[in-house]
């Protein structure tokens, strides 16, 4: 027995079996708490979806606030937040929910809706030390704003590539009855007087439609639909602008400033046509300068403000296009240039400085309609065709892309986005 007790040879391992269990443990936390911190993201996500959905334009929640004469809490949308929070998370294992509380509170005409929760997540290498669960807990916020100024900034692309028949159908019929073939409607204007043989002029006579006619129709009829929409007179201010009058002095063109007179803006939105060419190629049709037209109008919108008075504003950009770039750009182009000039899909780190400057960006995108036997359109463009509705929605701000193809409405379009963008509540934190 005395032997035994003397005996040393195996205390290391004994030492480093008792060891083991801290650093097992130590480990353990480390991996316990990063599971903890992914299960609390994916329910943050729920809460905030739940939050959202209590306050959404059409929800009962919203309808019970607006029916209430006063202030006061809003048990529906409470009741009606919980219960959309445990359908994101119903099946799901891997935690526990212990609290969920809700609050839809309506005060001075904003409905407030607040999720609070407390989930516990079962450790597995913890548990050496003890520690079978960790709880993580977490709220989302949301505010709906039931009267938001907004200034809305329409920046049409009326360049000649906007010229292009309308329709597939239309493609084919100015092809057939023009001398060169050809699918855009050029505008030629010589010296002031327009050119009445132009492509421009045997589209009107056909009846063709073209896409920039269709497009400042749309923008016309969004005014009624503004008109419409607001709440009170100075609600909403609408400002129309192209990428020019004339290809001899491509610029920011403002058509109108933002107003409240949307009847004046409807006026002006519809006189929008396609910009004149001098002669067909001329400057080598280096007309779409994108970058240009985003610095430009990103200076005459200013800094965003709050949306909560009149006097500050929320700013959004409401940008139609095919998306399709052509200027003269020798360096920084993303696609190949010949002689400088760079035609590509929209290159879109200006439409980020906008978002990074605090303004939201809708984009219609109006699909870029491939030209079969058009050697211009197969050597330059169809090579990055497929990217092109890629950039543009890149360009926009969450949830705010639509593609119009030619048998959609572009009116109907540009209606949605408008609607998507008045109703959606903010996320405040």
């Amino acid at each position: 027995m005395l032997g035994f007790l003397e005996n040393r040879s195996g205390n290391f391992g004994l030492i480093f079996a008792i060891l083991l269990v801290p650093v097992i443990g130590a480990a353990g936390f480390a991996l316990d708490y990063a599971n903890a911190s992914s299960v609390k993201n994916h329910i943050q996500g729920a809460a905030d979806a739940a939050a959202l959905a209590a306050v959404a334009e059409r929800s009962e929640g919203v309808k019970a606030a607006f029916s209430m004469a006063g202030d006061g809490e809003v048990s529906i949308g409470e009741a009606d937040a919980v219960t959309f929070f445990k359908a994101q998370l119903e099946n799901e294992t891997g935690y526990t929910v212990d609290t969920i509380e809700a609050k839809v509170v309506k005060k001075d005409g904003i409905l407030y809706s607040v999720i609070n929760y407390v989930v516990s997540v079962p450790t597995t290498l913890a548990r050496v030390l003890g520690k079978d669960s960790i709880q993580v807990a977490g709220s989302a916020t949301v505010q709906y704003q039931t009267e938001v100024y907004r200034d809305f900034y329409l920046l049409l692309d009326n360049t000649p590539s906007m010229g292009v028949a309308a329709t597939p159908a239309d493609v084919t019929r100015l092809m057939a009855n023009t001398p060169d073939t050809c699918a855009f409607a050029c505008h030629i204007v010589k010296n002031g007087v327009e050119v009445m043989t132009s492509n421009y002029n045997i589209a009107k006579n056909l009846g063709v439609t073209i896409r920039i006619n269709v497009v400042a129709q749309a923008a016309a009829a969004l005014m009624d639909t503004a008109k419409e929409s607001r709440k009170f007179s100075n609600q909403y201010r609408m400002g129309v602008y192209s990428f020019g009058e004339r290809a001899e002095d491509t610029k920011l063109l403002e058509v109108i400033a933002p107003t409240t007179n949307l009847a004046k803006a409807k006026q002006q939105a519809a006189k929008v046509d396609l910009m004149s060419i001098p002669k067909q190629n001329f400057n080598n049709d280096q007309q779409t300068d994108f970058d240009r037209a985003l610095t430009q109008i990103s200076d005459k919108m200013g800094a965003p403000g709050s949306g909560l008075t009149a006097s500050s504003p929320e700013k959004i950009l409401f940008f139609v296009s095919d998306g399709v770039g052509n200027s003269y750009k020798p360096a920084n182009c993303t696609k190949k240039t010949t002689g400088g000039r760079c035609q590509e899909p929209i290159d879109v780190k200006h439409c980020k400085a906008l978002k990074d400057k605090g303004h939201r960006i809708a984009v219609l995108y109006t699909t870029y309609l491939p030209l079969p036997a058009n050697d211009w359109y197969e050597d330059w463009i169809e090579p990055f065709q497929n990217e092109i509705p890629t950039r543009m929605k890149e360009c926009a701000s969450p949830g705010l892309f639509f593609e119009v193809s030619p048998t959609e409405g572009i009116s109907d379009a540009m209606t949605a986005l408008f609607k998507k963008i008045i109703n959606t509540p903010l996320l405040t934190g």
